[in-house]
């Protein structure tokens, strides 16, 4: 797969990672959700994408260059066959909004949030139970 380099696996700095995602889900619950949906719709992102990151270190792989969120995606879906395609969607959707969001100046709505954030949550989760599966 194309922008993937070999590294070597950390569980170390997996940890690391994983550490701040935790600090920034914790960080999330102090936003409001009314007032800064923009935010909040970037932040779970980021979360996602460093979830999806630490997974890729561990199977000893980094994404890099222009395309890297997408091809994190792209490894996510061809390796792991417990994520559907409704999840891939909504992980890609979520890239693809934040982009609009941090280079067009995007406003996402509050609803955007509200009928999302179930199935985000459930992502996060499911990330997390399967680094944690490769941290032991």
């Amino acid at each position: 797969m194309e922008e993937l380099i070999r590294v070597t696996p950390d569980k170390e700095k997996a940890r690391s990672i994983l550490k701040m995602v935790e600090a920034t889900l914790e960080m999330i619950r102090f936003i409001d959700k009314i007032k800064f949906p923009s935010n909040v719709a970037k932040e779970y992102y980021e979360i996602i994408r460093e979830l999806i990151s630490i997974i890729l270190l561990l199977d000893g792989h980094k994404a890099i260059g222009e395309k890297a969120h997408k091809r994190q995606i792209e490894y996510l879906e061809a390796n792991y066959k417990e994520f559907g395609q409704a999840e891939i969607t909504l992980i890609d959707d979520l890239r693809i909004t934040r982009n609009k969001i941090a280079y067009e100046g995007f406003f996402v709505k509050e609803s955007y949030i509200d009928r999302k954030l179930t199935d985000i949550l459930k992502v996060i989760e499911k990330l997390k139970r399967l680094i944690d599966k490769k941290l032991v």
